[in-house]
């Protein structure tokens, strides 16, 4: 998160460990969205769900609170995908 601009997008799957995913754009398109929040999912503890919700929200929403373990954030204003990870998606996209 150290190189995103304020104005990028931040996904996670909710309330589970896992990668987040940045989207370097202030107004992403609703299939850039779909595709990071897939791999956000595929690279979580929920890999083999059918249904993963996963958080969109803006950067400048995102903070981590002083003296929190790594990795952990808190956020607000999100809007919360629900989609099915799937190896040959993620495949696809790491080749693009």
């Amino acid at each position: 998160m150290r190189t995103a601009k304020k104005t990028d997008y931040w996904l996670h799957a909710q309330n589970i460990p896992g990668s987040h995913v940045i989207i370097r754009s202030s107004e992403p398109t609703e299939e850039t969205i779909e595709e990071a929040a897939k791999l956000a999912a595929y690279f979580s503890k929920y890999r083999f769900s059918s249904s993963v919700p996963v958080d969109l929200v803006q950067v400048k929403h995102v903070r981590k609170p002083n003296g929190a373990k790594p990795g952990f954030v808190i956020y607000e204003n999100q809007t919360t995908y629900f989609v099915t990870p799937s190896k040959q998606d993620t495949e696809q996209l790491q080749k693009a």
